[in-house]
């Protein structure tokens, strides 16, 4: 007698896609340092960033309440 944890899943639609092949099929490449995730220039100022950060703290704190 089989249980039904014992079956393959059935994928929920045809334009399922494994990770791995998908990231296969994009060419992406595992991260090979922090570096490799930096962007410098993300922010375009010292103050767009601070504002950022201030929203981010805020946004984490609003639940704790």
């Amino acid at each position: 007698m089989s249980s039904n944890a014992e079956r393959m899943p059935v994928w929920p639609t045809v334009e399922h896609m494994p990770a791995e092949e998908l990231a296969r099929r994009q060419g992406v490449r595992p991260v090979a340092s922090v570096d490799d995730l930096a962007r410098p220039d993300l922010f375009e100022s010292d103050e767009e960033l601070d504002d950022f950060l201030a929203d981010l703290y805020a946004s984490r704190r609003a639940g704790v309440a």
